[in-house]
């Protein structure tokens, strides 16, 4: 078992936004570790239910092996993996929430997008 306070970020592979995104979740939510789920383009992937079985495992094992208490979706600037617009962005990280809600009603999910200066804003 894992000891520290974990929480979990679902979000892009960009290299980019993973040390803003962890050290964020880390200072605002007062916990230890951020567990990386990532995937190229991942706040489309999981807006559109598309391939999810391995995500949600993913999740799962943070919630269970770490009991990680937070899932933060996001999404960010110059996406190449889901070069849509901003707009776009928001709207697919707002409906990842709603579909992750759904696993776990016990777990907090909240979203968040990492803007142009790599700073991320609570959605």
């Amino acid at each position: 078992m894992a000891s520290g306070k974990f929480a979990t970020s679902v979000s892009c592979m960009d290299g980019r936004i993973q040390i803003p995104l962890a050290n964020w979740i880390k200072e605002k939510y007062s916990v230890d570790f951020v567990d990386a789920i990532t995937e190229p383009g991942i706040d489309k992937t999981v807006a559109d239910n598309l391939d999810l079985i391995s995500i949600k495992n993913k999740i799962n094992i943070s919630i269970n092996a770490h009991k990680s208490e937070l899932v933060v979706v996001s999404g960010h600037y110059d996406c190449a993996g889901n070069p849509v617009s901003d707009a776009e962005h928001i709207f697919q990280i707002k409906q990842g929430v709603k579909v992750i809600s759904l696993w776990n009603p016990n777990i907090k999910v909240i979203g968040v997008w990492v803007d142009d200066s790599w700073k991320v804003n609570l959605l």
